[in-house]
C-alpha cells in the first residue's frame, strides 16, 4: 500500500511539474510573438510547410468524408421519410463537429509529428545549443514560427475540409440519390446561423490549432538528444495532442454548445 501512495504521489508531482513547464513554454512563445525581429520569412516558411502541404491530405479526407456521411444519412433518413434534411445533416455534421476535429487530427498526423521531429533533431545534433552560443534564441527563431503559423493554417484547413465535405455530400445525395438540389441546399441553409454554427466551428478550429502547435513544438524543444528521443517526441505528439484535442472538443461542446 506503501509502495502504491508512493507511486500515485510521484505520478501527481510528475503531471503537475510537467504541466508547469508547458505552461511557461507557452508563455515563452506568446512573448516571443511579439519580440523584433519578427521572423516574417520563418513564418511564411512554415506556412507553407504546414499548411499548404498538407492541402491535398485536407481535401482527399473532406471529401470521402462527405460522401459517406451524406450515404449514411440517406439511409438513415429514408426510413423515417425524411431524406429531405439530408443536406441539413450533412452540412450541420461537418461544420459543428467533423470538420474542425478530423482536420485537426489529420493535421496533427502529418504537420504535428513533423514539426516535433525536426525540431528534436535539432535537439539532438545539437543545432539548438549552437544558436544559443551565437546569442540566438531558439524559442523565436524556431519555435514561435511554427507555433504561430499552426494556428493561422488551422482555421484555413478546416474551412477546406468543410467545403470538400459539403461537395461530397451534394454529389452523393444529388447526382446518385436524386435528391433535389434546391431541397438539399435549401434545407443546408435554413439549418445553419453564423453566430452558432460556423462561429463556433471557427472557434474550435482555432483552439486545436493552438493545442496542436503548442505540444508539437514542445514534444520537440524537450526531447531526449537520442534517436530513441526523437522517436518518442514523435510518437507522444500525435498521441497527446489527438487526445488533447478530443478532449477539448467535448468541453467547448459543453460550454458553449458548438
Amino acid at each position: 500500500m506503501i509502495e502504491l501512495i508512493r507511486e500515485l504521489g510521484f505520478l501527481v508531482y510528475r503531471f503537475i511539474y510537467d504541466l508547469g513547464r508547458f505552461g511557461m513554454f507557452a508563455l515563452s512563445v506568446v512573448k516571443n510573438l511579439f519580440v523584433r525581429p519578427l521572423r516574417w520569412r520563418r513564418f511564411c516558411e512554415e506556412i507553407f510547410k504546414e499548411g499548404v502541404l498538407s492541402i491535398v491530405i485536407i481535401c482527399v479526407s473532406g471529401l470521402a468524408v462527405g460522401m459517406v456521411l451524406s450515404l449514411q444519412g440517406y439511409n438513415t433518413l429514408i426510413r423515417f421519410g425524411a431524406e429531405e434534411t439530408l443536406g441539413a445533416v450533412v452540412g450541420l455534421s461537418l461544420v459543428r463537429e467533423l470538420g474542425p476535429v478530423l482536420t485537426a487530427l489529420l493535421t496533427t498526423g502529418r504537420a504535428g509529428s513533423a514539426t516535433a521531429a525536426e525540431i528534436a533533431t535539432m535537439v539532438k545534433d545539437e543545432q539548438l545549443d549552437g544558436l544559443r552560443m551565437m546569442s540566438i534564441d531558439p524559442m523565436h527563431l524556431i519555435v514561435t514560427p511554427k507555433a504561430a503559423s499552426m494556428i493561422l493554417v488551422m482555421p484555413l484547413l478546416s474551412a477546406m475540409f468543410i467545403c470538400c465535405g459539403l461537395f461530397g455530400g451534394w454529389m452523393i445525395g444529388v447526382l446518385l440519390m436524386g435528391i433535389d438540389g434546391g431541397t438539399y441546399l435549401t434545407s443546408m441553409e435554413s439549418s445553419m446561423t453564423f453566430a452558432d454554427d460556423v462561429a463556433g466551428s471557427l472557434l474550435k478550429s482555432v483552439i486545436f490549432g493552438i493545442l496542436v502547435g503548442l505540444i508539437s513544438t514542445y514534444r520537440g524543444f524537450t526531447a531526449t538528444p537520442t534517436s530513441e528521443g526523437v522517436s518518442s517526441a514523435t510518437t507522444s505528439t500525435v498521441v497527446f495532442a489527438s487526445v488533447c484535442v478530443l478532449i477539448s472538443d467535448y468541453f467547448i461542446t459543453a460550454l458553449w454548445g458548438v
